[in-house]
């Protein structure tokens, strides 16, 4: 492998990590708008991550387990693998597990492995703050801080948002809400689709539960695509049919746009 190979490869690697894990982000705040009652049962959020240059890269799923007293556990598993020339340009396994109660997150455990050592991250709620130990060092978050990862209800309501790779906090801000069409796996949905400006762009297309169906980061990099393959529990195939919404779209607050920050 020449030298030129390896300083691509390694520029890939970065850029297309940070694409992988701001498209779960965009995925997080779309989630918002999901019923919380819908967690009442076991689930599993399944979908499909594909690059706009390298085609299909992985997977990622959540699977969701509530329990007495409205505590959940969350188990998240990712698996991205990107190749050019039969070169593998990035690897990267995640296990991730979340405990909630109620609408505020009380522990969080992630183990991130691409190559290297892995990355540990750990956080636990403490009083009106949520400590995050991580290889960037101790952070103290506001107790309403949200792992970028879309499982459940009430995320329009965090403004700090936690990357669940690496333990830093993002800024970003939502709007839009129109209604279209969008094509999966070759069937037509009625979705809303959310714009979400940041560092860089990112798009999200949620269905008439709420549901997000596909959600993408994109820059000069390209565009990183999650998709919707599966949703045990939810009833999502074949319910969110081609239909026209009878909802109006969600509450974005303020009304035109929302701004998630650092406090």
């Amino acid at each position: 492998m020449t030298r030129d190979m390896i300083g691509m490869r390694m520029r890939l690697r970065g850029r297309i990590a940070r694409m992988i894990w701001r498209g779960a982000i965009v995925g997080l705040i779309a989630i918002g708008a999901y019923p919380a009652a819908e967690a009442a049962t076991p689930m599993q959020l399944t979908y499909r991550v594909t690059h706009s240059t390298f085609g299909d890269i992985g997977t990622y799923s959540n699977t969701i387990e509530p329990s007495a007293g409205g505590g959940t556990t969350v188990h998240t598993r990712a698996h991205f693998a990107v190749k050019m020339l039969g070169v593998t340009l990035h690897r990267e396994d995640a296990q991730r597990t979340e405990f909630w109660q109620g609408n505020r997150l009380m522990s969080f455990s992630g183990v991130t492995s691409n190559g290297g050592a892995p990355e540990v991250v750990r956080g636990q709620a403490h009083g009106n703050s949520f400590v995050i130990n991580s290889p960037q060092g101790t952070i103290t978050a506001p107790a309403t801080v949200h792992p970028a990862n879309p499982w459940s209800a009430n995320f329009l309501s965090s403004n700090t948002m936690m990357r669940p790779d690496n333990g830093k906090l993002e800024r970003v801000r939502v709007s839009g809400g129109e209604e279209t069409v969008v094509t999966i796996d070759g069937r037509p949905m009625h979705v809303r689709k959310y714009d979400v400006t940041g560092g860089d762009r990112y798009a999200v297309w949620l269905d008439g539960r709420g549901v997000p169906v596909q959600f993408a980061a994109n820059d000069d990099g390209g565009t990183v695509t999650f998709t919707l393959t599966g949703c045990t529990g939810c009833n999502v195939f074949p319910a969110a049919a081609a239909e026209p919404f009878s909802a109006e779209p969600l509450a974005v607050h303020p009304p035109a746009a929302q701004q998630v920050g650092l406090r």
